[in-house]
C-alpha cells in the first residue's frame, strides 16, 4: 500500500496511474472491506488512493478495537473516515461507539454551570456520599428524598451550614449532578467572588455581560449559592444582588440552596454590617427570604477537602 501512495504522489494527474493504483489498493483486504461501504463510484475514488488507504488502515483497527484504551488510531477514539457529498469524497475524523458512549456520558455536565467553582465539582454522584458522619445522614437523606419527590412534591431547598471542608458543596452538587442527567439546568456560584466579578463588570461599564450574569443566575431552575457569608457585605451586594435574586426566585418559586460556615442566626448578624452602618431589618429580611427557600440543617464533620467524599 506504501508503493502504490508513492507512486500515486508522482503521478496524480495521469488517469491511467490513478486507475492502476486504485486496482493496486483494491488487492490490499483493508482497502476492499472499506470498498464496500463506500457508495461512491469508483471514478470517484481512484482520486483519493492515498486518502482511502490511511482511512483503510483505521477503518480496520476499529473493527477490532475492543475499547478507547486499546484504540490504534492517530487520534484516540476517532477513525478518519471517507463521506460521499457533491459527486466528491470527503474524509473527515468521525468518533467511534466507544468515544460516542464516553460523549454522552459527561454530556449531562453542560446542564450546570459554574460560577469561580472548580469543575471537579460535577463530578460528585450521589451514590458515591459516605455517610460515616452522623451528622451528615440528614443532609444526604434529605436530598435523597429531594431527588425522589422532585416531580410531584416540590420541597424547599437546603441551607446546608457547618465547619470549612465537611463537604457540603460536594453533597448538594451530587444532587444538582443528578438533576443535570435529567436535562434539568442549574448553576452553582461562589459567592464572594461572584459578587466580586459582577461589580467589577459594572464599574468597567460592561453592562452587557453584568445583566446577562444577573438575569441567568436569578432565573436558573435550580440554584446553589456556595459560602454565604465569606463576602464582604456591602448594601449593594445584600440588597440589590442578593436580595433580589432571592425575590425573584421566592416569587417563581424556584429551587434554592444554600452553603455557609454560618447558622442563619450567625449569617443575620454578619449581612446586619456592612462597612458603614449596621442594617438589623434589612438583614433580617434576607434571612426571612432564605427561610422561605430553604430548610436549615447543620453538619460538622471531618475536613475532607482533599479525601474523597
Amino acid at each position: 500500500m506504501q508503493e502504490a501512495k508513492q507512486i500515486f504522489k508522482k503521478n496524480k494527474y495521469n488517469n491511467e496511474v490513478l486507475r492502476k493504483n486504485y486496482i493496486t489498493a483494491l488487492k490490499d483486504k483493508k482497502v476492499l472491506e472499506l470498498r464496500k461501504r463506500i457508495n461512491a463510484s469508483d471514478e470517484i475514488l481512484e482520486k483519493h488512493v492515498p486518502n482511502l488507504i490511511d482511512s483503510a488502515i483505521q477503518f480496520d483497527n476499529c473493527l477490532n478495537c475492543k475499547g478507547l484504551q486499546n484504540c490504534k488510531n492517530e487520534i484516540q477514539g476517532y477513525c478518519y473516515y471517507p463521506k460521499e457529498e457533491n459527486n466528491t469524497i470527503t474524509f473527515s475524523y468521525v468518533a467511534c461507539k466507544y468515544k460516542n458512549n464516553e460523549l454522552k456520558k459527561d454530556k449531562y455536565k453542560e446542564n450546570i454551570d459554574l460560577y469561580n467553582v472548580p469543575t471537579s465539582i460535577k463530578n460528585a454522584c450521589m451514590k458515591d456520599l459516605y455517610t460515616d458522619d452522623k451528622s451528615r445522614i440528614e443532609p444526604i437523606k434529605y436530598i435523597n428524598n429531594y431527588y425522589n419527590t422532585y416531580n410531584t412534591n416540590r420541597q424547599k431547598g437546603l441551607y446546608l451550614y457547618g465547619n470549612f471542608g465537611s463537604g457540603k458543596t460536594y453533597i448538594i452538587a451530587a444532587l444538582l449532578n443528578e438533576f443535570a442527567k435529567k436535562d434539568i439546568k442549574s448553576a452553582i456560584i461562589y459567592f464572594p467572588e461572584f459578587l466580586r466579578t459582577l461589580k467589577e463588570s459594572f464599574s468597567n461599564d460592561e453592562n452587557i455581560s453584568y445583566s446577562e450574569k444577573y438575569e441567568y443566575i436569578k432565573k436558573i431552575p435550580i440554584l446553589l449559592i456556595d459560602d454565604i457569608g465569606a463576602e464582604n457585605v456591602t448594601s449593594w451586594g445584600r440588597d440589590e444582588i442578593l436580595g433580589t435574586i432571592l425575590q425573584y426566585r421566592m416569587d417563581e418559586n424556584l429551587p434554592t440552596f444554600f452553603t455557609s460556615n454560618l447558622s442563619l442566626e450567625e449569617l443575620e448578624t454578619h449581612l446586619s454590617n456592612t462597612n458603614k452602618t449596621i442594617d438589623k431589618v434589612k438583614a433580617r429580611r434576607i434571612i426571612e427570604r432564605i427561610k422561605y427557600l430553604s430548610t436549615e440543617m447543620k453538619m460538622i464533620g471531618v475536613n475532607r477537602r482533599w479525601k474523597t467524599y
